[in-house]
């Protein structure tokens, strides 16, 4: 399986010039061809092959006045350019068609300069050092190695994010390292005032970075609003909210690698409810929270490591009352208010919270109707792991 290995890189100032007119070259071949592309969709013309726009927009443009300066830049990230363009037209087609899965592709954008950026190299245009990654026409850049490369990468991408930082990420090939097979299942409730109730009865908490901190934030949405657009303040000014949102991503992220690397080293099976992320932000009161909380980025990580490891990822209905059913008789009480934490079941009297019960009927529905033992109808769907970009930091993974 791929995965990729991002690393932090602290070029020099040339480099960073050099770095710039790469990222703009890159940005400017994407443009042309993507508004060519419009121009021929309204004229009532075909889209044009990704070999005719290499042709005219790469080959070509270094000829023309306007785009000489394509010359300075490697050929390669150009190159990979357009063919992302390609790949992104063959996935709004095929999502218009109905022949993608998932949520709907919007139409193609163009690119900005103060967005994040990224160009990617082939082999033969870049060489991995001890200390250092060489890059076509860019030079040796400084790399901190926070872990080794398994194998040599077959490709890298050079990224800068909106808070100025650079990173290094290298596609590399992985093996499977199962893990040892144990007999241990655990359901996993996910929630707003505590992320995530286990079958177990333990209640795990998050970090909640975007809550913590979004005083800070909204000052320095002030502040960015009050500046000029386009002034040398401005420019200050949305790097430092751009910085501040990095530091609520890194931490979020942080958390939920480490919980997800934790759950899959002690269990053999983890389920999870199927929720419906993408409709459950659209409420306005909880949405801040939800996206908080990132509920979808910690299930894509539990997929991914649970391939790699040998785990198995299982997903229950949403539609399955695991809040309103008795984990102990399979009583179904009804439906209740969010406001009741704790109740009691009429059936058979026994206590429940609220969570850990959701949490344990979770777990059953995620084995088959012989082995709950109560008759009831599970819906169970295998979904194929999707290869998470891998952490900087080594205990993450591991």
């Amino acid at each position: 399986m791929k995965a990729r290995y991002r690393y932090r890189i602290y070029p020099t100032p040339s480099q960073k010039v050099s770095l710039a007119k790469l990222f703009g070259c890159t940005r400017a071949v994407w443009n042309d061809a993507l508004a060519y592309c419009i121009e021929q969709y309204r004229a009532g013309n075909k889209k044009p092959k990704n070999g005719e726009l290499q042709k005219t927009f790469v080959t070509q443009a270094k000829k023309t006045f306007d785009r000489h300066w394509l010359k300075e830049v490697s050929n390669i990230p150009l190159q990979q350019s357009l063919n992302d363009l390609e790949q992104a037209y063959q996935n709004f087609f095929k999502s218009c068609k109905g022949e993608r899965k998932g949520e709907p592709v919007k139409p193609l954008r163009f690119k900005k300069r103060k967005h994040k950026q990224s160009a990617r190299f082939r082999k033969g245009r870049f060489q991995v050092n001890e200390r250092t990654v060489y890059l076509a026409k860019i030079g040796k850049l400084k790399i901190v190695w926070s872990r080794p490369l398994p194998c040599e990468p077959s490709s890298v991408t050079v990224i800068k994010d909106s808070a100025g930082r650079y990173f290094l990420s290298f596609i590399v090939e992985v093996e499977h390292e199962p893990l040892k097979v144990n007999d241990q299942s655990v359901g996993v409730d996910l929630g707003i005032s505590t992320f995530a109730t286990l079958s177990t009865g333990e209640k795990i908490d998050t970090p909640k970075p975007l809550k913590r901190r979004i005083n800070r934030l909204r000052k320095l949405d002030k502040q960015l609003s009050n500046k000029s657009k386009g002034s040398n303040r401005y420019e200050r000014a949305r790097k430092r909210r751009a910085k501040l949102h990095a530091k609520l991503a890194d931490t979020r992220t942080d958390f939920l690698h480490k919980l997800s690397t934790r759950l899959i080293s002690e269990n053999q099976t983890i389920v999870l409810e199927d929720l419906n992320v993408s409709g459950m932000v659209r409420n306005r009161r909880l949405s801040r929270a939800i996206s908080d909380l990132g509920w979808r980025q910690f299930r894509t990580l539990c997929e991914g490591k649970l391939e790699k490891y040998g785990r198995d990822f299982r997903v229950i209905n949403r539609w399955e009352p695991s809040s309103q059913k008795c984990s102990c008789c399979g009583f179904k009480g009804g439906k209740l208010d969010l406001s009741v934490r704790e109740w009691k079941c009429i059936n058979c009297g026994a206590s429940h919270d609220r969570d850990v019960n959701a949490a344990k009927n979770i777990v059953a529905g995620g084995q088959s109707e012989t082995q709950n033992g109560r008759g009831d109808h599970v819906s169970l769907s295998q979904k194929r792991a999707m290869v998470d970009e891998t952490s900087t930091r080594q205990n993450l993974s591991e």
